[in-house]
């Protein structure tokens, strides 16, 4: 099983329910074909650095799970055949990310003080 990280900018026109809805559809998704969820932050509406279909803003979701490998060729034709996804990315995580976003989701990080001598 690795761990993989998938953004999703959807259409900014979904209601608050459909949104939800759609983040349903997807962690299902993954745990139907054996995944396991870690951590799903939505983002909300933001503006976009370029228009995508007319559109100069669309509501972000960040979903981390871990997946077998051959799982996401599955997952990226779902989402492809969804008109309410206007982008979407899966990156593989390495161990450093994992650590990394379980310190971030786990309050941050500890700041050391400098020791003077």
């Amino acid at each position: 099983m690795n761990h993989y990280e998938l953004m999703i900018i959807f259409t900014p026109v979904l209601s608050e329910d459909d949104f939800k809805s759609a983040q349903k559809k997807y962690t299902d998704f993954v745990t139907e074909h054996g995944g396991t969820i870690v951590h799903s932050n939505p983002w909300g509406l933001k503006s976009l650095a370029y228009p995508i279909q007319k559109k100069t803003t669309g509501i972000y979701w960040v979903l981390e799970y871990t997946a077998n490998p051959d799982f996401n060729e599955k997952f990226k034709i779902q989402m492809l055949r969804d008109e309410q996804i206007m982008r979407h990315m899966i990156t593989k995580l390495d161990k450093n990310a994992v650590e990394y976003n379980e310190v971030k989701r786990n309050g941050g990080f500890k700041v050391t003080e400098k020791m003077e001598g």
